[in-house]
């Protein structure tokens, strides 16, 4: 905004102005009759953002004003497209009255909406978490707190360094995104929308304390368990504070904050999240991701909790059994069809109860939460004998006192909103009642006048009508105009028709005109009091609407174990992994051809796998399986194999497939070595890793050296380890090595073709049929025979089979290179003191050790 001298402004765009100084950074929808209008540079950028219209209205020092606008009752359709870009918008409403306004009807900022803090139900991905993040940190410490407004669900955490908050930005894909101008690991933030840079006096301890004490009602925070994360609730009281800012209204339902330990869960690096496509694909949608395979679940709320147990898989065991003996009840019992069916007709209360606290549940919501209570008593009988989900049931409740105050307070089928009215059931009020029979019309008064006119007229088609623009009206034929009394006044002249007025009618329409507005707002306040009434009721509202959730998600994990074949897995207190039969759930999900299982035994004398075969030969698929069998059987689901028996298992790390990280300036060699020392750096005996053709992106014997000492110490460190690789020579690490051996995906050859059996069996491949694979992609046959000849030249010079380059290779490469041993010149030399020597006894021994040297 270039004008800046308010004096030269009309009275309505210096009240614009003023306004738009209180959010320099975000657009204004600035409320004008039926539109929200936007100017100058807002006007600019909303015109491109949402793809409308740029007009000028008036003039600011000669020249005119950008303008644009939307209709009000469409803003919602805009808002979407807006927060999806990661933009912020401040609502401005007229709260003053027209009729009684000298100037300008006083506006302000009721709501400033941005992606992390929306609720509306047109704004939201229904199956996913929306979410606000807060971030802050010293040296290597990172405190981060995260905020489901749309559940109230707050969360903080507290970690060391930037892989790990990598690992966490990847599972919580925040909307927005804040933090301190000094954050030091920013590029880590960079590919993520919705960046918000806060002053770090907002990161502030004390006032985070203060700010979070009063939201919860408390005088300390000791009863949540938070005071040893000092910087994680810096983050939250940020966090809060930009919350409070931006709703402008009690939060009611943000009532806990909750601690996460990283030692709760298994823990997944970023790479790992992203490789194995738990929810979003490599290509960022939702398609073949493990998600789209279990996600049967019958309300949203239900696919969004499902995702966070995709994302954390428990690490207490016993915990892990809880979850499967409720889903082997529900199985044994064969209730999932009945629970489906029942949850379904709930639906998505977790974010109605958010819009109730927010004072922004609309009508519609209201009637779903009726209609939801309205299904718990018959949700109820079929938990009755159920001992596994006793403690759900517990939680989920009933509710007949709420469910009987929205039986009488909203009718059956409320408008969108409460400003048309018609909302508040007849019979729950008696003044709205006595107001909308007046608004009505009182159509016995109206058929009374109509039936005594045409008695007294003789009139027999005289009849009584009202429309909006000319109120009511006495409609008589142009045939009987001379038949009209001259008290009748002419209101309006149509082709056939003559409308008039007299005095009685005119004195109704006024009384039902004054008593429709005076219904209108009698209801928005009996609406308002009704949202008050429900209130006392939000947390057992909200703990019910959790259980509710998780029962939907062991009722689904139950219908896929049934519906795919899955079986329970058990648990064993030392390390290892014996899966029989294991498949891919999603493979096998999306191939047309049937899917051939595979086993993996890990124990204390076998704990790395070296893999070969031939590259489509299943090597990333096996491996894939083997880590997404793991995280589904410690998320508590049921698993696709014949069988399954898991040691501890405290991280799970996926070095598979890379590609350059051009941002960073990261080849894709650089970015496999980071991941890889992310693995050397952090796995342990209980650690599951699968390391995928380590050293590809540079020479051959660099990329072998390293594959081997990588390899060896994952062994050193008795990591669960699957390592594929096209590096034969790798294949003797087992005769070097306690606990490592070989095991190999098989193909068939046939002149020039290959058939792939992708049956895992033990010992070494026999070659790697790169030709063949490459024939298959459709490299010229010209090509190929030239590779052939070449593969013949280099097999003759190093014999077909043999491992030797220069030497026996692997001797080479296990060789202890310790200590070198000290050469005797270096010896002598060490004992002279060159002050002593004469000139020509140097001479003499340096003829005397140049000898030696030979």
């Amino acid at each position: 905004m270039t004008e800046t001298n308010l004096e030269k402004h009309t009275p309505m765009m210096r009240q614009y102005l003023n306004l738009k100084a209180q959010h320099p950074d975000i657009l204004l929808f600035y409320r004008m009759g039926d539109f929200y209008e936007l100017f100058y540079e807002d006007a600019k950028r909303a015109s491109e953002l949402m793809d409308i219209s740029l007009t000028k209205r008036g003039q600011s020092a000669g020249t005119p004003i950008p303008m644009a606008g939307i209709p009000y009752h469409a803003a919602e359709n805009y808002l979407s497209r807006l927060v999806q870009l990661g933009e912020s918008v401040a609502i401005c409403e007229q709260i003053g009255d027209p009729a009684t306004s000298k100037g300008p009807v006083e506006r302000k900022v009721v709501r400033i909406i941005t992606p992390g803090t929306v609720s509306d139900e047109a704004l939201l991905e229904e199956k996913q978490d929306n979410l606000l993040v807060s971030v802050v940190n010293q040296q290597e410490q990172i405190g981060l707190a995260y905020l489901d407004i749309a559940s109230g669900r707050f969360v903080i955490n507290q970690f060391n360094g930037e892989d790990q908050l990598q690992a966490e930005l990847q599972r919580l894909n925040p909307a927005e995104l804040l933090y301190p101008d000094d954050f030091e690991f920013y590029p880590s933030l960079q590919s993520y929308k919705g960046l918000r840079r806060r002053g770090e006096w907002e990161f502030d301890l004390a006032t985070a304390e203060k700010v979070l004490n009063q939201q919860f009602g408390t005088r300390h925070l000791d009863g949540f368990g938070v005071s040893e994360y000092p910087l994680a609730l810096s983050a939250a009281g940020c966090l809060l504070q930009y919350v409070q800012d931006t709703q402008r209204t009690a939060l009611p339902h943000i009532n806990a904050i909750i601690i996460e330990s990283q030692s709760q869960f298994i823990q997944l690096d970023a790479a790992s999240r992203k490789n194995l496509e738990l929810t979003r694909n490599l290509a960022g949608t939702y398609d073949n991701t493990l998600s789209a395979i279990l996600d049967r679940s019958a309300t949203a709320m239900g696919s969004r909790l499902l995702n966070r147990w995709i994302h954390q898989p428990l690490s207490n065991q016993q915990e892990v059994v809880a979850r499967q003996d409720c889903i082997a009840e529900i199985l044994s019992a064969d209730l999932y069809p009945q629970l489906q069916s029942i949850l379904k007709s709930i639906g998505d209360i977790e974010r109605i109860l958010a819009r109730l606290a927010l004072r922004s549940a609309r009508p519609r919501d209201l009637a779903r939460l009726r209609n939801a209570f309205d299904q718990l008593p018959e949700l109820q009988s079929y938990l009755l004998n159920c001992q596994a989900l006793a403690p759900l049931a517990k939680n989920i409740g009933e509710f007949p006192e709420t469910l009987a105050l929205l039986q009488n307070a909203i009718i059956d089928n409320p408008p969108v909103l409460i400003r048309d009215g018609g909302v508040i059931a007849p019979g729950y009020n008696q003044e709205l009642d006595e107001w909308r029979n007046l608004s009505d019309g009182a159509t016995q008064f109206l058929s009374d006048i109509e039936q005594r006119e045409r008695e007294q007229t003789g009139i027999a088609n005289l009849k009584i009508g009202y429309n909006k623009v000319h109120g009511f009206y006495i409609e008589v034929s142009r045939a009987h105009a001379e038949q009209v009394p001259e008290h009748y006044i002419r209101r309006q002249t149509l082709k056939n028709m003559e409308r008039y007025i007299i005095p009685e009618l005119k004195e109704h329409e006024e009384k039902v005109l004054s008593s429709q507005g005076k219904a209108l707002a009698l209801e928005k306040q009996l609406y308002e009091q009704l949202l008050d009434l429900l209130m006392p009721e939000l947390n057992k509202m909200q703990q019910s609407a959790q259980a509710i959730a998780q029962l939907d998600v062991l009722a689904c994990l139950a219908e896929r174990a049934e519906s795919l074949n899955y079986s329970r897995p058990s648990f064993v207190k030392n390390s290892g992994i014996s899966i029989q039969g294991g498949r891919h759930p999603v493979v096998e999900h999306v191939n047309e051809t049937p899917f051939i299982a595979n086993p993996v035994q890990l124990y204390k004398q076998r704990q790395l796998l070296i893999v070969t075969g031939p590259n489509m030969g299943g090597k990333s698929t096996y491996m894939r399986q083997t880590a997404l069998i793991c995280l589904m059987a410690y998320m508590g689901s049921y698993v696709p194999a014949d069988s399954a028996e898991l040691g501890p298992i405290d991280k799970i790390f996926t070095r598979i497939g890379a590609s350059d990280d051009l941002a960073s300036g990261r080849s894709t060699f650089m970015v496999e070595m980071t991941e890889t020392a992310n693995i050397l750096h952090n796995a342990t005996a209980n650690s599951l890793v699968l390391m995928d053709e380590i050293g590809r992106g540079t020479s051959t014997y660099d990329g072998m050296s390293l594959a081997w000492a990588v390899a060896q110490a994952l062994a050193k460190i008795k990591s669960q380890t699957l390592f594929a690789t096209h590096y034969f020579e790798l294949t003797q690490l087992p005769e070097l090595l306690e606990g490592v051996a070989n095991v190999h995906l098989d193909a068939v050859e046939h002149q020039d073709t290959i058939a792939f059996m992708h049956q895992v069996q033990d010992g070494a491949a026999s070659k790697s049929y790169g030709l063949q694979v490459a024939a298959l992609a459709g490299i010229p046959k010209a090509v190929i025979n030239q590779a052939k000849r070449k593969l013949k030249q280099l097999e003759a010079i190093e014999p077909a089979g043999s491992n030797a380059v220069n030497g026996d290779l692997a001797a080479q490469l296990n060789m202890d290179l310790g200590e070198p041993e000290p050469h005797p010149v270096v010896e002598q030399l060490k004992q002279l003191d060159p002050n002593e020597l004469t000139p020509k006894a140097a001479l003499d021994l340096l003829y005397k050790l140049k000898q030696q040297s030979h």
